[in-house]
Order: C-alpha cells, then structure tokens, then sequence
C-alpha cells in the first residue's frame, strides 16, 4: 500500500504541474498575439526605413556621416537580447551560444563588450572569458521588457550611438531572435554600426537623392530615427519570440504531463488490482486453513 501511496503522490504532483503549464501556455498565447501584431505591423516599416538609410548613407561622405564612418575594429559591442525569465525552450541558450561562437570566430583577438538587454544575457555573461558588461553605456537595460515603447527603447539607441560617436566603440552588432511563427525563431547577427552601405553594387538600383530642406537636417533626424527604429523591430522581434517559444516549450511540457500522468495512472491501476488479488488470495486461503 506504500507503493499505492507514493504513486498517488506522484500523480497528484504531475497533475498541479500540468495545471501550471497548462495556464502557462494559455498566457503566453494570448501575450503572443499582441507581440505577433506589433512586430508584423512594424516590419515593412523598418525594412523599408533600412533600405533608404542604406541608400542614403551611400550618397554621403563618411564625413558628413558620423555613424557611416568605418574604424579598424579594436572595440566591439554587442548588443544581446534575451529575456528576463525561463521556461521558453531553447530561446536564450540560443543567444548565448550564437554571441559565444562569434567571439571565437569574428572578434577573436577583439575587446568585446555586452550589452545585456535582458536578465538571462546578465546571468551568463559571468561565465564568459574575454568579454564584459557594460553598464557604463546604459544602466539595467533589462528593464526594457517591463514597458517595451519606442520611447524607451531610444533611450537604449541613443546610448549606443554616442558611444560609437565618441569612439568608444569601433563596431555595434545586435544578437537576437527574429520572429517567424509561434516554433520558429530565426537567429540574427546584425550589423548597427557603422552604417552598412546596400548589398548590391549596382549602380541603377541607388535611388538619387534630392534632399528637402537639406542635406545637413536631413543626416541630423532621419538617420539616428532610422537606427532607433532599427533597434526598436530588434526588441519587437526578441519579444514576440519570447513568448513564441514560450507558448511551444509549455504546450510540449503540458503534452509530456499528460503522457505521464496516464502512464502513472496505468500503473497504480495494476499496482491496485495486484493488491487486491493479493488480498482475495489471502481471505482464501485463511478460509481453507479454518476449514481444514
């Protein structure tokens, strides 16, 4: 019967974790889909921003481009982006092992730096060799996820920005997981700064400028707008990811749960009935010793 009971036990347990990650799922589904919304919303905008901040970064002088201009790379940061609690699968493991490999393969040699946007970045950086926080830049960037704006996100942009004005920084890179669908997430490594200029070198595809009310306000508000912005669908995209992942990672453990509970269920129904016909067995054959 101590068997019996400790099945009981581990049923009932089983049973409050599938409650759990049953709600879980049921949260991040209806958080999925406001995140979903707002990045599908604002992913033609910031690509089609990207594309004319290329173009017209091709068009000026690096001179007259302050975050166009290309440095031998010495100091690099990294901007990387997870989130701020578990149980979403492999979503922040993959980021850290992404940042882990490009610092063994692009920026070996380099003085790299993290920016942490996010408590699971934070928390594995301290077992990071050659690189560092830098919370000089920024303090608790984390905090970004308790009230994702634009307005706060700037914040964050422009932070970085003057730090690669300055000089402090000769390269800017995000680190991050696109969104695709609610199982997918698409591992990016992109370039912030400097400015890349656009992929193809063909000449009739630049677009020719014509600058309204000039060329100086134009360098001074679309192009930091553009690199605001570029952060902010980074953000957007990590966000709807999150939640993404974490709808996939409950709805698996909810799955594994079920299975588990039947399969301990189906267990303690036969430890049961062997118990009982122990039992029967015995009365039977207490009867038959009276009778004899």
């Amino acid at each position: 019967m101590a068997n019996l009971k400790e099945i009981r036990n581990r049923i009932t347990s089983v049973n409050s974790t599938m409650q759990i990650t049953s709600a879980m799922k049921m949260v991040s589904a209806a958080k999925l889909k406001r995140a979903q919304d707002a990045i599908t919303q604002m992913r033609p905008y910031a690509e089609k921003l990207q594309e004319i901040l290329s173009n017209l970064s091709s068009s000026l002088d690096t001179s007259e481009n302050k975050y166009a201009q290309e440095r031998q790379v010495k100091n690099v940061l990294i901007i990387g982006i997870t989130s701020n609690r578990g149980l979403c699968g492999g979503f922040n493991n993959n980021i850290i092992k992404k940042i882990k490999t490009i610092l063994s393969s692009e920026y070996k040699g380099c003085n790299v730096s993290i920016l942490t946007v996010g408590k699971k970045m934070k928390d594995a950086i301290k077992y990071m060799e050659n690189v560092k926080s830098d919370d000089s830049i920024y303090a608790h960037p984390e905090e970004i996820w308790n009230d994702l704006t634009f307005a706060n996100s700037c914040k964050i942009a422009e932070a970085v920005m003057n730090a690669y004005t300055e000089g402090k920084y000769d390269k800017v890179v995000l680190v991050y997981n696109s969104f695709k669908n609610a199982a997918v997430q698409i591992i990016k490594n992109e370039q912030f700064l400097p400015i890349l200029p656009p992929e193809t070198s063909n000449d009739a595809s630049v677009t020719d400028y014509i600058f309204d009310p000039s060329k100086e306000e134009i360098v001074k508000d679309l192009i930091p707008n553009s690199l605001k912005v570029q952060l902010y669908k980074a953000l957007l995209d990590s966000h709807a990811s999150e939640h993404g992942a974490r709808m996939t990672a409950m709805h698996q453990a909810t799955d594994n749960a079920t299975e588990l509970r039947n399969s301990l269920q189906l267990t303690y129904n036969k430890a049961r009935q062997a118990a009982i016909t122990n039992e029967i067995l015995e009365i039977v054959g207490g009867a038959e010793a009276l009778n004899n």
